[in-house]
């Protein structure tokens, strides 16, 4: 088991779409920009769906034609075809499709049924492996839904087989809502794992219930190896109610560097990141561990 840990930072999209403050590309670029200088390996820019739906993610597809080559992956978020053609347009290869377990989350979220959901994730995902770009299928609300409750895990086992049929490059179990717990995610992820084996699998964690850390660890006590997190702590879906932070990228780096795992993430040039956001935003933004962090990291790792 590799003891590499691969993190796509979202706080440029899942941390920036429920916002009420205005926020501009430039301001999205320069946060971007941190995030490629914290060396964080994948990172999603935005998406690529109605500015009327999500007025936050407005620009993306001119915020894309400004970034610079980089080491980092650029990824962005699709709804449907129609935003899988504008960010290929725009020469964004790694691509996320959001499908919830649900009928009323996939309802409130994109305005379709649960099979027609699916339908349209096989067809972009088919797409996607003939041209040869890298997709990653979301299962959102793996746990729990806000609109029907707890969701049953053989649910989940029957829909990430669906999904898998269509060859994903990853497929990620999403806590929306951040109702899991370490007890269900080490059995949903321990056996997921086995199925389909830990390389094409990842995972989305909220901290909604102070649990995402423990979950992240729980996942990762399953062999889990590529997980997004959100600088600050910053995040949540607009169309599912509940659906606090994110768990924060700096909590995870600090989880894993100190079990000896690596993220190749600078957690210095992160926590500039996060400074940063906080200027964005107005308040204050930082993890759990934000003020130990800023305060002794540098001193545990002299």
């Amino acid at each position: 088991m590799t003891n590499q840990v691969t993190i796509k930072e979202v706080a440029a999209r899942d941390g920036l779409q429920a916002q009420s403050v205005e926020i501009s590309l430039d301001q999205r670029r320069e946060l971007i920009l941190s995030l490629v200088a914290a060396g964080v390996p994948e990172l999603e820019i935005g998406s690529f769906v109605s500015p009327k739906a999500v007025p936050q993610m407005a620009g993306t597809d001119a915020l894309a034609q400004t970034l610079p080559e980089a080491m980092t992956k650029y990824s962005a978020l699709v709804p449907n075809m129609k935003g899988y053609e504008l960010a290929r347009r725009e020469g964004i290869d790694q691509l996320a499709i959001v499908v919830s377990a649900t009928e009323q989350m996939n309802q409130n979220n994109i305005r379709k049924s649960l099979e027609d959901t699916f339908s349209m994730a096989s067809e972009i995902m088919r797409r996607a492996r003939e041209e040869q770009v890298d997709i990653h299928a979301y299962l959102a609300v793996a746990f729990e839904c806000p609109y029907e409750g707890r969701v049953n895990a053989s649910v989940i086992m029957d829909q990430a087989q669906q999904l898998m049929r269509d060859a994903p490059g990853r497929l990620v179990i999403a806590d929306t809502i951040g109702a899991a717990n370490p007890r269900a995610v080490k059995s949903m992820m321990t056996e997921l794992v086995a199925q389909f084996g830990v390389e094409a699998l990842g995972c989305h964690f909220h901290d909604t219930r102070a649990m995402g850390l423990a979950n992240v660890f729980a996942a990762l006590d399953a062999g889990i190896r590529q997980f997004d997190s959100s600088a600050g702590g910053l995040g949540g879906c607009p169309f599912a109610p509940g659906a606090k932070g994110n768990v924060a990228t700096e909590d995870v780096v600090m989880l894993c560097e100190s079990a000896g795992l690596s993220t190749g993430i600078n957690i210095e040039a992160l926590l500039e990141s996060v400074a940063h956001l906080t200027q964005m935003i107005g308040s204050e933004q930082g993890g759990r561990a934000h003020y130990w962090l800023t305060h002794n990291w540098q001193k545990m790792t002299a």
